[in-house]
């Protein structure tokens, strides 16, 4: 009897990627998604890449009584990943009750509704920006979170701090945080990748979107950060080496192997690149020019974040291993199928 295993926000870029995994290492696989972000044709791709399609249920998590219908339903969940979110920095800037109503309503029912249903092991998508702006680089789990630069960011340490208060309240749940630094790239088949809904608010998106004409030119955010080349650094991670680390993350939960009931693992390479770098290694492995612009510098942005990953290493046995030219050019092949 193969383990059913919640997947919030599974339609969307990094969801989707971790049900192919998840599907791949044998688990049933159970799709909650308003699709706000994310598309319905990601279902069939998913079942093109693995052969197997997932269930899928529309549903919006801020509606508690939809949720607690599709749990009574499914009974049989052993855990939940919890993507589900919004996640655009200068939207949540131009509009944070939007932002602190969906991301914090959607977790608290969600946690509600999987305890009332017996179900103990969570897995949480954070993020790097519940570091703020690091005194300490690389940046490991030690370091202290700061009140993050955009409310969205906020939302993420919010929802660690409610995660936290949660396993020191109920002792038998099995709470993991995992923080990503910046994913990029896609899968291999070219099925499935970042396809973000109006304009992009990563990095990756913009260029290949640049790059085949769909926008004018690439907006770089200030060159005058403390950095070598003034432009900000950060630490690119394939998404797919992301998505294997919540296999991990999942099976050292459903094997008893947590140390404590509340764990953080930093998700990143360890290194870092910046905007301008991303750019020239792109138009090398693209074999094209970027039109792009220096512009001012954007709200919430900080020089420099890149992770110490060396404890998801240690206690996950993960390690990322896909290079920045790959992690580039799987998004440049996915982004002209996408074009086609």
């Amino acid at each position: 009897m193969k383990q059913k295993i919640l997947v919030t926000g599974g339609c969307g870029y990094i969801g989707s990627h971790t049900v192919v995994e998840l599907i791949e290492n044998n688990f049933e696989v159970l799709i909650i998604d308003d699709l706000s972000n994310s598309n319905k044709g990601t279902i069939s791709n998913i079942q093109k890449i693995t052969g197997v399609k997932p269930t899928f249920y529309s549903c919006d998590l801020k509606d508690i009584h939809a949720v607690q219908n599709i749990l009574k339903d499914n009974k049989d969940i052993e855990a939940t990943i919890h993507f589900a979110a919004y996640k655009a920095v200068g939207e949540s800037v131009a509009k944070p009750l939007l932002y602190y109503q969906n991301n914090l309503v959607s977790l608290i029912n969600i946690l509600i509704t999987q305890l009332k249903s017996g179900t103990t092991n969570f897995i949480f998508s954070s993020s790097a920006t519940v570091y703020g702006n690091p005194k300490t680089l690389p940046i490991t789990e030690d370091n202290k979170t700061q009140r993050p630069f955009s409310p969205y960011g906020n939302t993420k340490k919010i929802a660690e701090e409610i995660l936290e208060d949660l396993s020191k309240a109920n002792k038998d749940c099995n709470i993991t945080s995992l923080r990503y630094f910046n994913p990029i790239g896609a899968h291999k088949s070219g099925l499935i990748g970042e396809l973000p809904n109006g304009i992009p608010n990563n990095l990756m998106p913009y260029i290949t979107q640049t790059a085949v004409g769909l926008r004018d030119k690439l907006s770089v955010y200030g060159n005058d950060y403390p950095t070598p080349d003034g432009t900000p650094i950060r630490d690119y991670i394939h998404v797919v080496d992301l998505a294997k680390a919540h296999v991990k993350a999942l099976k050292r939960q459903l094997q008893n192997k947590q140390e404590e009931n509340f764990e953080v693992f930093n998700l990143g390479t360890g290194k870092g690149y910046s905007v301008l770098e991303v750019i020239k290694t792109f138009e090398e492995v693209s074999k094209r020019k970027l039109n792009y612009e220096i512009v001012e510098r954007r709200d919430g942005d900080v020089p420099k974040l890149y992770a110490d990953a060396k404890l998801a290493e240690e206690k996950l046995e993960w390690k990322a291993n896909k290079s920045l030219e790959e992690m580039i050019t799987s998004a440049w092949q996915w982004e002209q199928k996408v074009r086609g």
